[in-house]
């Protein structure tokens, strides 16, 4: 006895209608189609009735087929690229590098100095919350970079022209981006922005040669500040230095003067205490160092003549030749 092989007889012998057969397996398929795989980098929501009912992470799942529920798989790691005040020309799947249309309307604004900028910005962002994205908003990419014009149109007028084109696009940009966070979050729009980087930010060309020749001459006044600065700081500390030698020497002079005025004093008064203790001998004492001081003078020609050899005779003294030989020394 084969049961096994009896029940297959049996079952060859029967015959099922075409119709059911087909439901039935359209039915499988039906069922089959609630099997669903959601990425590393996707979150699963799950809506029953088209109201959300439940978010699923990644990995394999099964919801309860269409149309009693369906799924979105949005990517909450991806990186989103909003471009404004310009648009890149696509060719194919990549952007041709370095060919961009301006949009005019959108990238020329008004600055806290009442010039006009034509500013070309980027706007970075992420999917913080999947269902605040997915249902909070509608034309998600549109309201982002609506805000983000919207912003930078508030912090450029803030700012004047010159922070701008030059110095302050780094806290421009870091209060833009503030500000649209600021506002997605007010319109629960479940986007987290990266980052606000400026691309080109210039005149209009209307006036862009003007703003060259502004730009030209405030180099120059910053080159002739910079030169003058470097001259001044180079003249100053000479001025200071000859001042002081200057001053040094004056001092040490009156130093030297003072010195040797109350020395002469000192030794006046020291000969007046000796000379008014021995009047003659000391009258006499000066007189001999005098004459030993001029004697010993080799650079004074002296002329000696006895007393006795003047009585007779007229003295006479050769003063022609000795101007001459003074004034030769």
């Amino acid at each position: 006895m084969d049961p096994i092989g009896d029940s297959l007889k049996k079952l060859r012998g029967l015959k099922f209608p075409a119709g059911k057969v087909t439901l039935g397996l359209l039915f499988v398929l039906w069922i089959a189609s609630g099997i669903f795989i959601v990425e590393p980098d996707e979150v699963g929501v799950v809506l029953q009735f088209g109201q959300y009912d439940r978010t699923v992470e990644a990995g394999p799942h099964y919801h309860l087929p269409f149309p009693v529920e369906t799924v979105y798989k949005p990517k909450i790691t991806e990186i989103r690229r909003v471009e404004v005040g310009f648009r890149s020309i696509e060719r194919g799947s990549s952007f041709q590098q370095g060919a961009l249309r301006s949009v005019k309307e959108e990238s020329l604004m008004l600055t806290g100095d009442e010039n006009i900028v034509d500013v070309q910005f980027i706007v970075q962002y992420q999917i913080s919350d999947p269902v605040e994205f997915l249902f909070n908003v509608t034309q998600q990419l549109w309201t982002v970079k609506s805000a983000a014009e919207a912003a930078m149109r508030e912090v450029i007028g803030h700012n004047v022209i010159d922070n701008a084109l030059t110095k302050g696009k780094t806290q421009i940009q870091s209060d833009c981006r503030d500000l649209l966070q600021e506002i997605l979050n007010r319109y629960k729009a479940g986007v987290r922005v990266v980052a606000v980087q400026m691309q080109d930010v210039h005149p209009p060309k209307e006036v862009i040669d003007a703003f060259k020749d502004v730009a030209s001459a405030r180099e120059d006044r910053s080159r002739i500040i910079n030169e003058a600065e470097a001259y001044r700081n180079e003249l100053l500390p000479k001025a200071r230095g000859s001042a002081a030698e200057i001053v040094n020497q004056a001092q040490a002079y009156k130093e030297t003067l003072v010195k040797n005025a109350e020395g002469e004093a000192n030794r006046f008064l020291a000969v007046l205490k000796e000379y008014n203790k021995a009047k003659d001998i000391t009258r006499k004492r000066l007189y001999l160092e005098t004459m030993e001081e001029v004697l010993s003078n080799p650079n004074l020609e002296k002329i000696i003549i006895p007393n006795k050899g003047m009585s007779p005779v007229v003295p006479y003294l050769p003063l022609d030749s000795l101007r001459d030989k003074k004034g030769g020394n």
